[in-house]
């Protein structure tokens, strides 16, 4: 029995010296992965643009802040609207660049940082999950918003809020459309390349990552990923991607794209990287138009309905 305590010490030390390296490695993950918040460099008064900015609840008692630009002209019934999120690391300012040909195309646009980014509250970490959560709360406020024809909202996402949208559609009835811009196809595919980027091997450290990314996050990959998701997502869908990327792959676009179970996907390929598409502005009459088609009330649809949501929607 003497022989067998300092045994057992000897055990004890080891597995507490596990722990603290298992530790060690998952803050040193989180802390690789985490995105940066960036402030804001500018508001939508830069492009003498009027706006209200907007404080909308999200999920764990978090907020999000937001600009909602309005159109100057009211018919009397409801807007169509675009929410608009951007990417990992990025912030509702670095979208702005929409702003005008969607305000002057009659949207009421509605510009959104998810948690962890810009002006929003931060939480333990930032995913497409977590993305999609925000634009799913984002939609609902809108919604119900005095103005805004609930039946004619759209989603515009860039990178990982293009993810999130086409998550956040494929599980609603009431997106109207969805513009998807620099998606990557599979997060596990985008991991990997982090991964050979870090030069760290796939085996065994590399799948560890992988797996304590998805045990984290609360979602398997396949289940997130958009060339799953967009076969649930029934509404019209512009995937827009830079032929440049070098970042996400133009061919991560054409997997999404092949991947389609109807009509009205459609796939637009810009010249350009991935964060800055050198054709965006010649081709943006193409996008408003593609959101016009999207939102434009169908026969047999009945009057605009200014904050409700459609009969099934979920919040």
């Amino acid at each position: 029995m003497a022989a067998l305590v300092p045994w057992l010490a000897g055990v004890a030390v080891a597995v507490a010296g596990f722990a603290l390296l298992r530790g060690l490695l998952h803050q040193g993950i989180r802390a690789s992965l985490a995105a940066p918040r960036i402030a804001h460099e500018r508001t939508p008064a830069a492009l003498g643009l009027g706006f209200e900015a907007v404080r909308i609840d999200t999920v764990n008692r978090r907020r999000l802040h937001g600009w909602l630009i309005l159109p100057a002209a009211h018919d009397g019934t409801g807007h169509p609207a675009v929410i608009v999120i951007h990417g990992w690391g990025g912030n509702a300012a670095m979208m702005l660049p929409l702003a005008r040909p969607l305000h002057e195309a009659g949207f009421a646009v509605l510009f959104i940082d998810a948690r962890c980014h810009g002006a929003s509250d931060g939480d333990s970490f930032a995913s497409l999950p977590r993305f999609a959560e925000d634009l799913e709360q984002a939609l609902a406020w809108l919604a119900a918003r005095a103005g805004i024809d609930a039946r004619r909202i759209a989603v515009f996402g860039h990178s990982v809020g293009a993810g999130a949208a086409l998550l956040a559609a494929s599980r609603r009835s009431d997106v109207a459309a969805v513009v998807s811009v620099a998606a990557f196809s599979h997060p596990a595919a985008m991991m990997r390349r982090w991964l050979a980027a870090k030069r760290i091997p796939e085996r065994p450290l590399g799948r560890y990552i992988l797996d304590y990314v998805q045990r984290t996050i609360g979602h398997r990959f396949d289940d997130i990923a958009p060339v799953n998701t967009l076969a649930r997502v029934r509404c019209p869908v512009l995937l827009v991607h830079g032929a440049d990327d070098d970042v996400v792959p133009l061919d991560d676009a054409r997997r999404i794209f092949a991947a389609r179970t109807h009509e009205a996907v459609e796939l637009l390929v810009l010249g350009g990287n991935h964060d800055s598409f050198a054709d965006l502005e010649q081709h943006m009459a193409q996008l408003v138009a593609f959101l016009r088609r999207a939102t434009t009330p169908r026969s047999g649809d009945g009057p605009p309905r200014q904050g409700q949501l459609p009969d099934g929607a979920q919040r």
